[in-house]
């Protein structure tokens, strides 16, 4: 079944590497793992008004691919520890594969940085006019004016004298009156669109870059895998 016998020195550093290397792997894909859910879960108010699926589809990727990598790292060692030139064959076809997968997912995460100003600003000023007639619409704009402290697109005047409630700065018992006359001092002057997109680009980019560094551990994985192959009679 390809289990190999004894090995020398040089074979056992290789075994133990193998080792510490699908140890590192495991707690990377834990890390990558549950920086995507985090990111789904509180990211999720300003989903209607990203313009675009490639963010959450890049973490989304990620999040499975982090999970099998985890699920992985325990076959690797397994694979070392038994011998079995099977099983490390089929880990290293594995590693490949989802070497690949992460780091895609890794580089669409990182590239949507890019693109979120551009996408973000059309969507944004197009969900205005279906604020107040669509639920999930009104709830990003809300949660989105209210988490970030900000309104509108550039600023308040985008919504024309019709500014929504959570555009008002908070108070220990409700919001200040802005809508008949707002200034600095009861309503967020800032607009959206810059503080979002910041928001999301830098988010993208710790999703971004953890992957990539997890795809480039997942080398390591498959050289010590591949070396041990090879020693294995």
């Amino acid at each position: 079944m390809g289990s190999g016998g004894r090995m020398d020195c040089c074979g056992q550093c290789v075994k133990y590497s193998m080792f510490v290397a699908n140890f590192v792997i495991f707690i990377g894909g834990a890390i990558v793992f549950g920086l995507g859910v985090w990111t789904l879960v509180d990211k999720n108010f300003i989903n209607e008004l990203l313009g675009t699926n490639l963010f959450s589809g890049a973490v989304y990727v990620l999040i499975a691919t982090s999970a099998l990598v985890c699920l992985l790292s325990f076959f690797g060692c397994m694979g070392a520890a038994k011998e079995y030139k099977c099983m490390l064959l089929t880990y290293f076809i594995l590693v490949f594969l989802i070497f690949v997968t992460m780091l895609i997912g890794g580089i669409l995460g990182y590239v949507f940085r890019e693109k979120v100003s551009q996408t973000m600003g059309d969507e944004m000023r197009s969900s205005m006019s279906l604020y107040g007639s669509r639920r999930a619409i009104t709830q990003a704009w809300d949660t989105t004016q209210e988490r970030l402290k900000c309104c509108g697109v550039k600023s308040y005047s985008d919504w024309r004298g019709e500014i929504p409630r959570s555009c008002c700065q908070r108070t220990l018992d409700g919001y200040k009156p802005c809508n008949e006359n707002p200034s600095p001092e009861n309503i967020y002057i800032n607009g959206c669109l810059e503080i979002t997109s910041s928001y999301i680009r830098d988010n993208a980019a710790i999703i971004g870059g953890s992957g990539i560094a997890v795809a480039v551990l997942l080398v390591f994985g498959m050289i010590f895998s591949c070396s041990l192959f090879r020693m294995i009679e």
